[in-house]
Parts: C-alpha cells; sequence; structure tokens
C-alpha cells in the first residue's frame, strides 16, 4: 500500500528529544544588537564563538563615535578568529511619532473614559487634559473611530472628534503616561519621510564610511522607499544589502512589491503588533516568509524572542517555541536585541538561541522541503530562469546522490542565495573571493558558510583545493559525493550554469 502525506512531526523520535544537541549543523542565522553588555572585545569574541552571524548597530541610540569604537572592538575580536565572518548591520532609527514633554516634566494620570486632546504644537508642554505630538499631519491621518496607541500600546485611545491641529479623544483604559512615548496610528497612511534626515546622515558618514553589509530600513511601506534608499547610498553603496523592515498596515498591504525591490525582509514584530491585532501577528509572519521564500530572499524574524532573558539565565517555554516556530516557518535568520545589548546574559542567549534552531532544523524533512518550494515556485512563477535553475538541480542532485555537501563559486552570493532558496539538508559552501560577499553569504543565507579565496580564476584548481578543505576541516571524507555548481566564465557575476558530481 502506497504511503500518503504523514502528519507534522512524523520525524520527532524519543532520540530527538533526549540526545544532546550538535549545534555545529547550525543552518539558522543569529542577529546580535551590540550594546554595553556586550561592548568589551572578550565579550564580543565571546559572541562571535557561541554563534554570532551578523553584529546590529541600533542608530535608535548611541551616536556615531560610539558605534564606531564599537566596531573597531568587533573587528579586532574577528582579527584572532582567522576563518570567521561576521557581518554588520546598521539599523536605523527611521521616522517617528512621539508624544511631547509635560508640564514640569512628571508623568500624568489618565482615567478611563475621560476625554484627552492629542495637539500638533509641539512647543506645548502636556497635562493630564492634553497632550502634544511630533506629527504634524495627525488630523488629516486619523478619523473618528480610529485607535491611537501610545508607549507600545499602554494607552489606547480612540478618536471622538478632529480639529484643525488637534483630536480630541477618549481614553480606554487608566494609565500613568510619561514625556516624549512612542506613538502607533493602527491602519493609518502617514505623512512621514521614508528617511529621516538622521537616516541619511548615518547612512551616509557612517554606513558608507565604515563599510557596512546591510541597512536594515526602518518603517518601510512601499516599493518607492527601496528605490530612494538606494538612491542615497549611489555607487559608492550598491553592494550593500537592503533589509526591509515591516513594521505597520500599509507595508504589510504593500508587501510583493516592497518584496520585489529588496534584499531581505525583517519581520519587525514590535511595532507590527501595534498595528495590527497581536493575535494576528503570526499569521502575517508566516505569509511573509511563505512569500520571500518563494522568491528566494532572506527574512530575518525579530523582536521578543527571547526577551525574558535580559534578567534571567534561561527562556521561558513560550520563547523557545516563538523561535522554534519561525525556524519552522523558513525564517532564514532570528534576531537577539535587548538580550544581548543590554542584557545581563548576553552569552547564554546567544547560545541557547543556536541550540532552539538546531532542534528545530533537526525536526525538518529537508528533502520534502525541497520538493514543496520547487513546486511552489513554478506553480506561482511558471518558469525558472537559467541560474535558479541550475540552483534548483543541484539540490537535486545532492539529495539523490547522497552528497555530504554542495560547493558554490561565486562572485555576488547570487548562486549560494538561489541554493540556499531549496534548503539542502546537507551544508552548502561558498567560495568567493570577495570579503564583503563572504560576510554577507554567512550573515543571512540558511545553512550558507563562506571561505574567501585568492582568485576566481581557475575553476579545476578551485574545486580541487576547496575539497581537500573540507576534508581538512571533516566536512567530507575520501569517497563522499560533493556537488560543486560554477560558471563557464571565470571571475564573472551572473554566470552561473554548470553543475557537476565530484568524489571527495
Amino acid at each position: 500500500m502506497s504511503q500518503g502525506p504523514m502528519l507534522r512531526g512524523s520525524g520527532v523520535t524519543l532520540d530527538t528529544i533526549f540526545s544532546e544537541t550538535n549545534v555545529v549543523s547550525r543552518k539558522t542565522k543569529i542577529v546580535c544588537t551590540l550594546g554595553p553588555a556586550c561592548w568589551s572585545v572578550e565579550m564580543l569574541g565571546t559572541l562571535i564563538d557561541s554563534g554570532m552571524n551578523v553584529a546590529r548597530l541600533n542608530f535608535s541610540h548611541g551616536d556615531h563615535e560610539t558605534h564606531s569604537a564599537t566596531l573597531q572592538r568587533l573587528r579586532k575580536a574577528l582579527s584572532t578568529r582567522r576563518g570567521k565572518h561576521v557581518a554588520v548591520m546598521l539599523d536605523t532609527k527611521g521616522p517617528e511619532i512621539r508624544t511631547g514633554f509635560l508640564e514640569e516634566g512628571k508623568p500624568i494620570f489618565l482615567e478611563r473614559g475621560q476625554d484627552l486632546e492629542i495637539v500638533t504644537d509641539y512647543e506645548l508642554k502636556g497635562n493630564s487634559s492634553f497632550i502634544t505630538c511630533s506629527y504634524k499631519s495627525l488630523p488629516k491621518s486619523v478619523s473618528v473611530g480610529s485607535s491611537i496607541l501610545i508607549a507600545d500600546g499602554s494607552l489606547v485611545l480612540k478618536v471622538k472628534e478632529i480639529k484643525d491641529k488637534s483630536v480630541i479623544c477618549e481614553v480606554l483604559n487608566k494609565c500613568k503616561l510619561g514625556e516624549r512615548k512612542n506613538m502607533n496610528l493602527p491602519g493609518a497612511v502617514v505623512d512621514l519621510p521614508t528617511l529621516t534626515e538622521k537616516d541619511v546622515d548615518d547612512l551616509v558618514n557612517f554606513g558608507l564610511v565604515h563599510g557596512v553589509d546591510y541597512i536594515a530600513a526602518s518603517f518601510v511601506r512601499k516599493g518607492s522607499d527601496i528605490d530612494y534608499i538606494r538612491e542615497v547610498l549611489g555607487s559608492d553603496g550598491e553592494n550593500i544589502k537592503i533589509i526591509a523592515k515591516i513594521e505597520n498596515q500599509e507595508g504589510i498591504k504593500n508587501y510583493d512589491e516592497i518584496l520585489d525591490k529588496t534584499d531581505s525582509i525583517m519581520v519587525a514584530r514590535g511595532d507590527m503588533g501595534m498595528e495590527i491585532p497581536p493575535e494576528k501577528v503570526f499569521l502575517a509572519q508566516k505569509y511573509m516568509i511563505r512569500r520571500a521564500n518563494i522568491m528566494g530572499k532572506p527574512v530575518v524574524t525579530a523582536t521578543q524572542m527571547l526577551e525574558s532573558m535580559i534578567t534571567n539565565p534561561r527562556p521561558t517555554r513560550a520563547e523557545c517555541s516563538d523561535v522554534a516556530n519561525a525556524v519552522l516557518d523558513g525564517t532564514d535568520c532570528v534576531m537577539l536585541s535587548g538580550e544581548t545589548a543590554n542584557g545581563e546574559y548576553p552569552e547564554n542567549a546567544v547560545k541557547i538561541m543556536a541550540r532552539i534552531c538546531c532542534e528545530a532544523e533537526h525536526s525538518l524533512n529537508n528533502d520534502a522541503l525541497y520538493q514543496a518550494v520547487r513546486n511552489t515556485v513554478i506553480y506561482e512563477k511558471g518558469v525558472m530562469d537559467g541560474p535558479e535553475s541550475v540552483a534548483s538541480s543541484a539540490v537535486k542532485t545532492a539529495i539523490d546522490t547522497a552528497a555530504t555537501l554542495i560547493v558554490v563559486l561565486t562572485e555576488s552570493g547570487t548562486t549560494a542565495r538561489l541554493i540556499a532558496k531549496y534548503r539542502p539538508a546537507m551544508p552548502v559552501i561558498a567560495y568567493t573571493s570577495s570579503s564583503e560577499v563572504a560576510r554577507q553569504c554567512n550573515g543571512f543565507l540558511r545553512n550558507v558558510s563562506t571561505q574567501v579565496i585568492g582568485s576566481m580564476i581557475g575553476t579545476e584548481s578551485i574545486l580541487f583545493r576547496a575539497i581537500e578543505i573540507a576534508k581538512s576541516n571533516g566536512w567530507v571524507k575520501s569517497g563522499d559525493s560533493v556537488v560543486c555548481v560554477h560558471g563557464m566564465k571565470e571571475a564573472t557575476s551572473g554566470s552561473t550554469n554548470s553543475l557537476r558530481v565530484l568524489v571527495a
């Protein structure tokens, strides 16, 4: 009798539950936010050794001098770890809406059911009857019945009346409110710039100067936002990868056009949880990851993944499940924020994150996952171009020949990205002559590690050397099949059209 589809989880056994986690085989990448808790060279080295793939610099905090000093310490830590590649992410502050200052600088106390006016004159100082707002177009962006969330949702307001330069709201919950709190307008199309003056300064005078690998662009709302960011980066930053952070309803609604233009996606669940009902966030996460998987664009899942580890040495069971489910959804990277930036246990957070990722990965059937990705791509896109067809065929060949390794020769990282898209079970090693490409591929491509070589000239000798390196590192043994992917035109980006099976 033929065996039909099996219930999910059939690969989980008692052995997988009780056996020791093999973190060496981890495929999902880890982004660590740098901050006071891990600023020292020693702790940065510890995070690298524990599994950090991307170092995130959060430009919502700190200045150029502080971030530059952190970057120098990171590079010092890397200088003693030959062969380690850690990418650098500049995460922009982005446009924001905040409440203003208060009389005497003291918090105000609001009662449920009272009226509260929000005025757009930011020079005024508020009290328990009115507060100010940094967003001049507030009266034009909301309507009667709209919700306004303040201070991460700790204060919920409902718009009752709209005036020329203010709105009158009903307070829906009792709240103690301080100064300069963040404000969300769920469902509103806001009139804010893609990049603020500060963001442009950060990109041009830090990102380009210090050679960052990724720009994580906050509050991306439409495809043209990506075009503008590329324009600001110019030719000097044409190789920097852009990660579009999807944080509001407008970004979700325009997701496909954003995905088409960006290099990568970040599912930024913090503000998203203010913009859409919290019970819908997991649906948005699954939707965005699936669409990105089909396009072969890397995805970072972020916000509160191991939040309790800011103060505790162990995560909650719910947090572990959250990380694991993101991996099962198909995320390429998971991100730590306060856990590493200002938490008490940054090393523990990275190590536990790595172990959770590994356990989730081990429960997947990668062969079935390959077929699912391929079937979906063919169904939704119709045909593949040449490089993607070669990448898909390389993974299928690796499955059919029980290969233990896929070797990719890549100039730009595109071939490595396309192979990672088809989720091979065996590790993928990308050989490139570019340190930047090595960092970027190692940073956010699932199951891809990188090796930098002096030149991409001489395919035969490079493949021979690649297999010898793999054998010396214990990645393959003599007699193993190795699938190799490269182009016929040596040292030419976009020329991938060949695959072969070699015996180690």
